[in-house]
């Protein structure tokens, strides 16, 4: 079954939901929808120019929160039981939509397909277009291998690094999936990329707008947002996604 749609959620803790809100409406160009759920711990983030949304925000009640992806398909439960069968779990089915983990135990949703099309336009240089998910040694292989039997259609291959592996989506589709080998144990976790054309003109305009700096890497800055979630911005071209060709 073909994934329709990406969307990368923005998960922070609900006690500083305003300020992530602030921030990532801030630094993707965007306003935010009216609030959802209960508890109002859910919203989108809406692009204008007649793009659709590809990024959420989610207040969660425990833990620092982190990232997750929503596939939107057109049979919600055909992805799910294809996900069961290549080893994910369920966490929750509710109507229409289901929350599952991987082998590995990152969360994600498989949610219907809403006739999402327009991809949002490249936001002063930058572009939030990748979920990161930060796997242990021991469950790096089977993450990969389960990523890349789920993605049917998407290209999955090394990345530019030996503990990178990319899955990337046919052309129009707004997040891509970056597999990444921890060096140590822990629990999974994931983080957001933003494809940038300069990381330090982004850097700095992030920085203004209220996010740290926590480490900088060859080709990639490490920031802190004012709710505490960790992010990266990474030296790829914001409109392919991929690295920047040879001068």
């Amino acid at each position: 079954m073909a994934i329709r749609w990406t969307y990368a959620f923005v998960d922070r803790p609900a006690a500083l939901l305003g300020p992530a809100q602030d921030f990532w409406t801030a630094v993707t160009d965007t306003r935010l929808s009216p609030p959802r759920g209960a508890k109002g711990e859910f919203a989108t983030l809406l692009p204008g120019g007649g793009a659709d949304p590809c990024v959420k925000i989610q207040g969660v009640d425990a833990g620092n929160g982190g990232a997750h992806l929503d596939l939107a398909v057109d049979d919600v439960r055909d992805l799910t039981d294809r996900a069961l069968r290549l080893g994910a779990g369920i966490v929750a089915e509710h109507d229409g939509w289901a929350v599952l983990r991987s082998p590995a135990g990152q969360p994600f949703c498989a949610v219907p397909w809403q006739g999402e099309s327009v991809r949002p336009p490249v936001v002063r240089g930058s572009r939030l277009d990748q979920v990161c998910l930060d796997v242990p040694p021991s469950r790096y292989d089977a993450e990969v291998a389960f990523w890349s039997g789920l993605l049917t259609g998407w290209s999955s291959r090394p990345g530019s690094l030996p503990e990178f592996h990319v899955v990337v989506p046919p052309a129009g589709l707004p997040v891509r999936v970056l597999v990444q080998r921890l060096g140590t144990e822990r629990p999974v976790s994931a983080h957001l990329d933003l494809a940038c054309a300069d990381i330090e003109a982004t850097r700095a305009e992030h920085e203004r707008l209220g996010a740290v700096r926590v480490a900088r890497g060859a080709h990639w800055t490490v920031l802190r947002d004012p709710a505490g979630g960790t992010y990266c911005l990474t030296g790829r071209d914001p409109e392919t996604g991929g690295l920047p060709g040879p001068a």
